[in-house]
C-alpha cells in the first residue's frame, strides 16, 4: 500500500501539472487550443472539420483527454478519503464523516477503477485504430513531439525556456501535493 500511496501523489503532481500547462503550456497543449464544442465534433465526425483540428488532438481525442483526467482526478480524490478499515487510509479520511468515508472508499475501490481501465482500454483502442484505419502514428508523435502534416500550421515553441518552464511547473505541482499532505499530518 505504501507504493500505491505514492504513486497516487506521484498521479496528482501530474495531473496538476497537466491542468496548469494546459493553461500556460505551448500552444498544442493549451485547452483553448484543442478542446471543440459540440459542431467542431459533429463536423470531425463527418469528416468536414478544418485541417488544424487534427493537428494535436483531435476533437474526439480531446474529450478522451478530458475525460481521463476528470476521472483520474475524482479517483486520486477519493483515494485521499478512503480507508480499507484494516490497515490503510487517505490522509483526508479522518477530516470527513464515516458516510463520506464509505462512500468515496467504495468507488474508489470497485467504481472508478473499473470505469478507468475502459477508458484506458477506449483510449488505447482508439490509437491502434488510427494507427491501422487511418495510417496515422500517433504513438510517435507522442513520443517526440512532432507530427508529419500535409500543411504547415503554428509550430509549438519548443526550446530550453519551454522545457525550464514545464520543469518549474511540475516541481511546484509536485511540491504543493506535498504540502497538502503534510498539512493533513
Amino acid at each position: 500500500m505504501t507504493w500505491h500511496f505514492r504513486l497516487g501523489y506521484t498521479v496528482l503532481s501530474l495531473l496538476g501539472f497537466r491542468l496548469v500547462w494546459g493553461l500556460v503550456g505551448g500552444y498544442w497543449s493549451r485547452f483553448t487550443t484543442f478542446v471543440a464544442g459540440p459542431g467542431t465534433i459533429l463536423m470531425y465526425i463527418r469528416g468536414s472539420a478544418p485541417p488544424e483540428r487534427s493537428v494535436g488532438h483531435n476533437p474526439l481525442g480531446a474529450l478522451s483527454v478530458l475525460a481521463l483526467l476528470l476521472l483520474l482526478l475524482i479517483q486520486v480524490a477519493t483515494g485521499l478519503f478512503s480507508d480499507d478499515e484494516i490497515a490503510s487510509s487517505g490522509p483526508f479520511a479522518k477530516m470527513a464523516s464515516g458516510a463520506w468515508v464509505s462512500l468515496v472508499t467504495s468507488y474508489h475501490a470497485h467504481v472508478g477503477k473499473v470505469v478507468l481501465i475502459a477508458l484506458v482500454i477506449l483510449h488505447v483502442g482508439a490509437i491502434v485504430f488510427y494507427r491501422v484505419k487511418k495510417g496515422d502514428n500517433l504513438v510517435a508523435a507522442m513520443l517526440h513531439g512532432d507530427k508529419v502534416l500535409e500543411q504547415p500550421f503554428i509550430s509549438a515553441r519548443d526550446d530550453i525556456t519551454t522545457r525550464a518552464m514545464a520543469a518549474i511547473v511540475l516541481m511546484l505541482c509536485g511540491a504543493t501535493v506535498a504540502s497538502l499532505l503534510q498539512w493533513a499530518g
